[in-house]
């Protein structure tokens, strides 16, 4: 069976990647959470991945690290990964590319935390413009390929790889238009992005950066987790 390395389900994006891909597709793993630490985790992290980061995925001796490398080495090996139909993953594979490479703004200025509320104290034109880009992908997907997911009716990587952005507007109030707002709902109504969010939800983990971001973002107005 895989063993999927992540970190906490509150602030780690890219762990949630290849984990939602997973369970919504029925892929069995067993979990190992190894916390974000206050300071350097490239000592800890090292132990499992070789690149000291989170996700990692262990397979019968094998280690494949980065979210996307562990989405094609599971491609690889089982049905359904991407759209089968060929222009739909075409589409799918150019999307998330551009969502693992890209969207830098949104990363820096938007940092996940799920289980809090913020009014951002500003928009910046770099952080504008990836906005309207993630709205005008999303609804290109939407609208070429009949939804309720980015590439179809299925669940599939590219959806994975954008589930971060899921929770980033909930807890940022990033504006979403047209199809895109409804296929935010969508996945937030999945039954592994619920587990995951009830899950970030419950942990008493604090790590001082990722609360200093969330904090230098804007004005909270709701702290979710559990005290």
């Amino acid at each position: 069976m895989y063993t999927l390395y992540i970190a906490n389900k509150n602030y780690s994006s890219w762990s949630l990647r290849p984990w939602i891909l997973m369970r919504e597709l029925s892929i069995a793993f067993t979990e190992r959470v190894m916390p974000f630490s206050e300071g350097p985790n490239w000592p800890a992290f090292r132990e499992f991945a070789p690149n000291g980061k989170v996700p990692c995925l262990h397979d019968q001796g094998e280690k494949i690290w980065d979210s996307l490398a562990i989405i094609e080495y599971l491609a690889e090996r089982h049905v359904n990964v991407w759209p089968t139909d060929t222009k739909a993953r075409t589409w799918a594979r150019c999307a998330a590319a551009e969502m693992h490479s890209g969207f830098g703004a949104l990363r820096t200025h938007c940092t996940m935390n799920c289980g809090i509320r913020v009014h951002l104290n500003d928009v910046p034109a770099t952080l504008k413009s990836e906005i309207t880009r993630l709205n005008e992908l999303w609804n290109e997907g939407l609208t070429r390929f009949g939804g309720p997911f980015l590439a179809g009716k299925t669940f599939t990587a590219v959806d994975a790889m954008f589930a971060p952005v899921i929770f980033r507007a909930q807890t940022y109030g990033i504006p979403l238009e047209g199809k895109a707002a409804s296929y935010a709902e969508h996945m937030l109504n999945q039954p592994a992005m619920r587990a995951w969010y009830d899950e970030a939800l419950k942990e008493s983990w604090r790590e001082a950066d990722h609360e200093a971001e969330a904090k230098a973002a804007g004005t909270w107005t709701a702290d979710l987790r559990m005290k």
